[in-house]
């Protein structure tokens, strides 16, 4: 078993440029995204955000909660931001892959605008969906100990530019 962390939160929008609201589950389709989801079929199919990196603007005095960031799950116990490319994350039957570390905000975002700056540039991630499966808070999410998909998928390390 790779690093463990829990699901603090599963959230969703229909619509973009609307908060993400918890749910009590929510749908991850392979190749697509969230089901229901405003993001979903993008090339930032799911986003996670550790409750530690909240913590940080509740810190500064920021009232802010899951999906306040726009993130799908809102993660507790793995540093996200420090999770390489490629990285593998098991979840609820289903399994992502990690393809971007932060976002840049539009400038400057509600967030920075409120507290001075934004943890989504640096903190927030974004996956695809490898295999589907419903996911749930309380669940546990796990780093696979392959750590890099391309890695378990045999690939040794080649170019993978225009994939």
């Amino acid at each position: 078993m790779g690093v463990a962390g829990r699901v603090e939160a599963v959230c969703v929008a229909a619509r973009k440029g609307e908060p993400k609201r918890p749910a009590a589950s929510i749908t991850l389709v392979a190749d697509h995204g969230v089901a229901g989801d405003a993001h979903a079929g993008s090339a930032r199919q799911v986003s996670l955000l550790a409750t530690e990196s909240l913590d940080k603007l509740r810190a500064k005095g920021l009232a802010v909660g899951p999906g306040d960031l726009a993130e799908n799950i809102t993660t507790a116990g793995i540093e996200l931001c420090a999770l390489p490319v490629g990285a593998v994350l098991k979840v609820g039957g289903a399994v992502l892959e990690v393809t971007q570390i932060g976002k840049q905000c539009q400038a400057p975002c509600a967030i920075a605008r409120r507290a001075g700056e934004c943890v989504m540039p640096t903190e927030g991630i974004f996956a695809r969906v490898m295999a589907g499966g419903e996911v749930r808070a309380g669940e546990v999410i796990e780093v696979a100990p392959e750590a890099v998909a391309g890695e378990a998928d045999g690939d040794e390390g080649g170019d993978s530019h225009g994939q």
